[in-house]
């Protein structure tokens, strides 16, 4: 790229210059007009957030996205350099990046003024001109605008009153781009304060000096409604400065956060990517929307979804140990290495006071259970429901009863973490009528034994769910058995420790 290298050259080549939202509109529209695809990377804003988005920055607004956790506020701040030009020119050297046509540093004006068109420029690249600064209550004015330099002073001989001893804060060295604070209400209000004239007036001051420096910048904030409240505040007077505020929102459909894991969770392990059937990769996500209508998540505090990516990724990293001690290397997960995805459940909720009373691993497994349950239902007939030729749901005539009365029988079955795919699928197919029923509803699976197996044990922990046969969780060992006997011997057990 030949690019021009002093003031004279670039009026030479009649570059005309922008403020930076007229700029980021410009190429908006472009954008638009071409039919390209605008913030790539989120998905489910493409009706809600996105539109919303757009038409800020048509409006030349500065942003704040309002959200919960999770919610990728950062990920569509962190696209918006992208709507930058790719270069633009500025000053050589200038700490704020100023116009060669208006500066507005005391340094480059005396520069213009003594050497005219004969100043150097530089190119600034669009990487080079957004900034990002996360609030925390330490942060101080000097960091966000810029204070006075005794050093800087002493060496140069300055006295403290003039502009050249100034050293400038991140805000105006973002000048000509696109500055972010994430978590605002964090910040404190007298800090919050201070943002009010660039907002406002368009210009910084410091420390009182009668200097006001004219800032060309875009503002973008994140904040969590629940910061308001519980860490910080955001301050009225800038809450009404900034000109539009955009609400996002958790996956509305199992679609879209399907998507989200599937692009975000690192999956492919050693070059070999894990095969994750459909409705196991549904039932993660269905952990996610359970988790956020239940009645034990504190909804105010969010569920990200963090939660789900990191579940599949504990869930793979399940499989992959299994298949390291065991020698396999069809890296194939089973319904069983859901217990895997609990650290990725209890590190991510916020628990109401019901919630703490029964324990975070406890409503983990609730919410893994739902989840199962809920997605079993688009594959197989309800466990509980009647059927169409009686009013009964454990009539002899359902589908699920020859599993049932196996176990009925005093039968069970034993899956360890650990245990090699032969013993796993031998020791399920000693359930009567599993198999067929898994064939039935499942045809897919005829010709994949590894599919088809864990298609098997899908049922019998949806049945488990259903509350048709017991379930014993011991560490890395699942037990199906009936469930009957199951309550009898845990009665049993509690009399023997009573009269203990």
């Amino acid at each position: 790229m030949n690019q021009e290298k002093t003031i004279r050259e670039l009026k030479a080549s009649g570059y005309k210059s922008v403020p930076v939202k007229e700029e980021v509109r410009r190429n908006l529209i472009r954008s638009l007009q071409k039919g390209e695809k605008l913030f790539s990377g989120i998905i489910g804003y493409e009706k809600t957030v996105i539109p919303s988005l757009i038409n800020a920055i048509l409006g030349k607004h500065d942003i704040l996205l309002l959200g919960l956790r999770g919610q990728a506020k950062s990920r569509l701040v962190r696209a918006l350099p992208q709507l930058l030009d790719e270069y633009i020119p500025v000053i050589k050297d200038c700490e704020i990046n100023d116009n060669p046509f208006q500066p507005v540093c005391k340094h480059c004006i005396d520069l213009v003024k003594d050497h005219g068109d004969d100043v150097e420029i530089e190119w600034l690249r669009r990487d080079n001109r957004f900034s990002e600064k996360l609030a925390t209550p330490d942060v101080t004015i000097a960091d966000l605008i810029g204070d006075i330099d005794p050093i800087k002073a002493a060496t140069q001989r300055l006295h403290y009153a003039h502009e050249g001893a100034i050293h400038y804060g991140i805000v105006p060295r973002t000048n000509r781009g696109i500055f972010a604070i994430n978590e605002l209400p964090d910040l404190q209000p007298r800090i919050q304060v201070g943002l009010f004239n660039i907002m406002e007036e368009k210009d910084i001051q410091i420390r009182g000096f009668n200097i006001r420096i004219p800032i060309d910048v875009m503002m973008v904030f994140t904040a969590n409604p629940e910061d308001y409240t519980n860490r910080g505040n955001l301050i009225t007077p800038l809450k009404d400065r900034i000109d539009s505020q955009i609400i996002t929102h958790y996956p509305k459909t199992l679609s879209d956060a399907l998507a989200i894991t599937q692009q975000e969770a690192w999956i492919q392990r050693n070059g070999q990517k894990a095969v994750i059937p459909s409705y196991l990769a549904e039932i993660i996500e269905q952990i996610g929307f359970e988790a956020r209508g239940s009645e034990f998540v504190d909804q105010k505090s969010g569920v990200s979804a963090r939660l789900t990516i990191s579940a599949m990724e504990n869930l793979i990293s399940n499989v992959e140990r299994r298949a390291l001690r065991t020698g396999e290397h069809e890296i194939f997960p089973r319904i069983s290495d859901l217990h895997a995805t609990l650290p990725a459940i209890t590190g991510k909720i916020e628990l109401v006071m019901e919630g703490e009373l029964e324990g975070s691993v406890k409503v983990g497994k609730a919410l893994i259970g739902k989840a199962v349950r809920t997605i079993f239902q688009k594959y197989f007939p309800d466990p509980l429901q009647r059927t169409e030729r009686s009013h009964n749901a454990t009539d002899e005539r359902s589908e699920y009863q020859p599993v049932i009365h196996w176990f009925e029988a005093g039968n069970k079955i034993e899956i360890t973490d650990d245990m090699p795919f032969k013993e796993y699928r031998s020791e399920l197919e000693k359930v009567k009528g599993l198999h067929e029923l898994a064939l039935k509803y499942m045809p897919s699976a005829k010709d994949n034994a590894y599919e088809l197996a864990t298609a098997m044990e899908f049922i019998l922990d949806a049945l488990h769910q259903s509350s048709r046969i017991a379930k014993d969780e011991m560490e890395t060992t699942t037990v199906y058995k009936d469930l009957v006997n199951s309550i009898f011997q845990r009665h049993e057990e509690t009399a023997f420790e009573e009269e203990q």
